[in-house]
């Protein structure tokens, strides 16, 4: 299938996509600040920059979007039908950079927990919410 739109409107649509204080990373923050966790956020000096950082428990929480991170057997995750190699062998780097991002993290001893963006709709942010609660004090 072709692209519909000319690549200077295509430019433009993702030049809007951005990579901080996303909505499912403001949602995130803000459901932990309500339940009194505090934290730093998008911390550059570690590997990877995570979302968000939980110094007190040694926790890290990185907000995925299931597009760009490749959710496997997630709606959202469907390669476009054009230009479908770029677009494989971008997500495929990606995974692989955050594989290795985890692996470093993991050796300096945080604990690196993943929320994906689906994960967050209305039916499943609850029991969302209660899981990363349970994974952040399962480190105390």
């Amino acid at each position: 299938m072709v692209d519909t739109i000319s690549k200077e409107q295509r430019s433009a649509t993702m030049a809007k996509v951005h990579s901080k204080n996303t909505k499912p990373e403001i949602l995130v923050r803000s459901l932990l600040f309500r339940r009194g966790y505090r934290f730093r956020i998008c911390q550059p000096c570690l590997p990877g920059k995570p979302d968000i950082v939980l110094k007190k428990y040694k926790s890290v929480i990185f907000v995925h979007g299931c597009f760009w991170h490749g959710h496997d057997n997630c709606k959202n995750a469907r390669i476009p039908k054009s230009n479908v190699e770029f677009w494989t062998n971008k997500i495929k780097r990606n995974k692989e950079r955050f594989a290795e991002v985890k692996r470093q993290l993991e050796l300096e001893g945080w604990k690196v927990i993943v929320i994906w963006e689906c994960e967050l709709t209305k039916g499943k942010i609850e029991k969302t919410i209660q899981d990363l609660v349970s994974q952040i004090q399962a480190r105390n």
